[in-house]
């Protein structure tokens, strides 16, 4: 009887009130911060990583110097990520053009295929792009 009356009374409670509690601190007006694009999560930043070995570092190397397994069949020779020159000439949004699109939809080498099927996981692209840069920062 006792864990009835304990179920009616949880079941009761959480029924009260669905809209989520006011903001603990901070000013009421405040902007919100700036942050990425998207908001990945830890499936989505795996998701990234996976494609990243399987697929990217095929051509541009787990290191992202752009000597994997297949570059040496390549021509013209897969991107070097860790080029702190090209780095700065492009931004995060051509990154995720060139993904998508591949290199033949953003005029450079056709070998790059794209990969549309990431414009519908947008945290994953957004992923890849981070792993990009992060070859910059090393």
């Amino acid at each position: 009887m006792r864990w009835f009356l304990l179920s009616v009374v949880i079941a009761a409670a959480c029924g009260k009130n669905n809209e989520p509690p006011p903001p603990s601190s901070g000013s009421p007006n405040a902007k919100p911060e700036s942050g990425p694009r998207h908001r990945a999560n830890a499936g989505s930043n795996e998701q990234a990583r996976a494609m990243f070995a399987t697929v990217c570092a095929t051509c541009h190397g787990s290191d992202g110097t752009g000597t994997g397994p297949a570059a040496e069949n390549l021509n013209p020779k897969p991107r070097n990520y860790t080029d702190p020159a090209w780095q700065a000439s492009v931004t995060d949004d051509d990154l995720r053009k060139t993904i998508l699109l591949g290199g033949q939809g953003v005029g450079k080498s056709p070998m790059m295929p794209g990969n549309p099927q990431l414009k519908d996981q947008p945290e994953v692209l957004d992923g890849l792009v981070q792993i990009v840069r992060g070859f910059g920062r090393k």
